[in-house]
Order: structure tokens, then sequence, then C-alpha cells
């Protein structure tokens, strides 16, 4: 079932989680173990995120090193339909540019169809990490704009291959990222917006955001969408604050602000179980209001703190 439709279908705030394949050389019950618990609330999707793959340099017995690609998270599409056929739920893989040419992602994208995934959802991802700026790959796509074209290209029928003709129209619903307080590489939000409108004008019927610890600056963020023209659904990504280092971690890695409140409280803690204490409250007033405002979803980033997301979402279905 398409995104779209449990948002229109639904009579009150339905509630969605996204999870990290498994490390290579772990099974498949990591992802049991963790979701488990978390299916009590019956969630109505869960986002399963895609990793490029690194380059590692390894020596050789000759004192040379070798040039080694190595993907630590693989099996995407393998684990949305392993959890499609565990939990009876509908799985959103993530789409990304980096690391990926045109033909693996058209692959993936068949592949995704045949196992009977409604939705993806379509990132640019980050660069490498040993890259300063993103760079694609050899005819791969640059911008998340140029993935969710090639996307809409198939659900047109339309394949890389031109000698293929009257292709199977696949049916995806396409969802795209949000950045209440814009995209690091934005020069200001006002663009940030006309990009986003632009893959919304491309196709994208819903938008899920980045995380934000200040529920105003979100609903400053939908605010300014629909006064651009941008009227679909846009689903609040939440994620908890667990530890100390995360005040300096979040707003490095991630670009977004914490909020002197919240900052304030956890400095005064003297453990990390303190600061899980107070990032589960913070969390689980974030979520009271934007359930109280009647947000179509509550989108919870669970990565790898499953027991924090279940003492806050226990509070508020």
């Amino acid at each position: 079932m398409k995104v779209i439709d449990h948002i229109q279908q639904a009579k009150k705030t339905l509630i969605s989680f996204e999870i990290l394949p498994p490390l290579k050389g772990k099974t498949i019950n990591s992802i049991y173990d963790h979701l488990d618990p978390l299916m009590e609330f019956k969630p109505a999707y869960i986002n399963v995120t895609y990793h490029r793959s690194e380059h590692v340099f390894k020596k050789k017995a000759d004192g040379t090193f070798e040039k080694v690609e190595v993907r630590k998270r693989p099996g995407t599409v393998g684990i949305c339909a392993a959890i499609m056929n565990h939990y009876q739920v509908d799985a959103v893989p993530h789409l990304i540019c980096g690391g990926f040419t045109k033909r693996e992602t058209e692959d993936a994208l068949i592949d995704l169809n045949f196992i009977g995934v409604d939705n993806v959802l379509v990132l640019r991802g980050d660069a490498a990490k040993n890259e300063t700026v993103f760079e694609p790959e050899v005819s791969g796509n640059r911008y998340a704009a140029d993935l969710l074209h090639q996307v809409t290209n198939l659900n047109n029928g339309i394949y890389l291959e031109e000698d293929i003709r009257d292709g199977f129209r696949t049916n995806f619903c396409i969802g795209v990222a949000g950045y209440p307080e814009k995209h690091f590489e934005a020069p200001n939000l006002q663009t940030d917006l006309a990009y986003l409108k632009a893959k919304v004008d491309g196709g994208a019927e819903y938008v899920v955001t980045q995380m934000f610890f200040d529920n105003q600056k979100f609903f400053d963020f939908v605010k300014r969408c629909r006064e651009a023209g941008i009227e679909v659904p846009i689903i609040p990504g939440l994620k908890p604050i667990t530890s100390k280092k995360q005040l300096s971690v979040i707003p490095r890695t991630f670009h977004v602000d914490i909020p002197t409140d919240l900052s304030n409280e956890i400095i005064k803690c003297k453990t990390d179980a303190e600061v899980e204490q107070v990032g589960t409250e913070w969390l689980l007033q974030q979520s009271r209001e934007l359930k109280k405002n009647g947000l179509p979803v509550l989108h919870y980033y669970t990565l790898g703190k499953p027991k924090v997301i279940y003492n806050v979402v226990k509070e508020i279905v």
C-alpha cells in the first residue's frame, strides 16, 4: 500500500519507524529484535535506509596498497522483503544517488517492484567519507531530482535501454526529504524550498523532514512550504538525544540546532542514562504537540534506540 494512501485513509495520526540495515555479518534477527517491541504500535510503514559503498586501502604482502570497495550495510532490498513477509507491514526503502549508477538504480527498482514494494524515499545521499563534496558515480544521478526523474520514468514505462518498447510501468509512491533548518548546502531557505517544490512538481507525493528539536521550526517550515505552493503531506522526522556527545555530533553531522533549554538540561546530566531520560521527555513533549496539531504521521528515527522510541510512542498512541 502506498504511503499517500495510508495518509488519506487514516482517521488519526499514524506512526512510522526508520531502521538501519545490519552490518555485514549480522543476521536478519537483529532487525526483528529491534522491531519486535515496536510492532505493538502497528506502524503504517517502516523505512529502511540505503548505504553507499566505501573505498578502503588494504595493505598487501608486498607492502603496496590495494583499493577495495566495501559496502558495510548491504541488503536493503532483502530486508524490505523480510519485513513485509514477517510483519505484514509496508516497507519504504531509501534510494540514494551516491555509490550507484543509473543502471544499478534501475535494477534495484525492478527488484523492489518484483517483491511488491510500493514506495521509495528518494535522496541524494551523503558524500563519500574520503570526499569533501558529493560526487556522483560515473553514469550516476547527481541530484535527488535526477533520481526522482528516473523513478517517474520507470513509472511511465521508460527504461534506460531505448530498445525496450511498451515496458512495464511501475507504480511507486515517491517521497522526498525536507529540511526545516534548510539543507546545509543551500545558500538560503528560499532556495532550498524552490528545490523542494521542483521535486514535488516532478512527482514527489509527500515530504519527510530531517530531524529537528524545536517544533516551532517545523511549523514555520510547513507554513513556508504552503506559501511556496507545496501542498503534499509533510511528515516530521523525530529522533531522541541519548548521550552528551550528541550535543556536538548532531549539529556537526546533521546541521541542526539544539534548543538552549534542551542543551542546558543535558549539560546538567552526570551520566548518559540521565541524558537519555531528558531526551526521552523532550521527544515525548515534541510528539504530543505535533500530534495535537493533526500531523499525518510521526516518523521516528529509531537507529539503535528502539527502547527510547517505545517509551515515547506508548504514551501517545
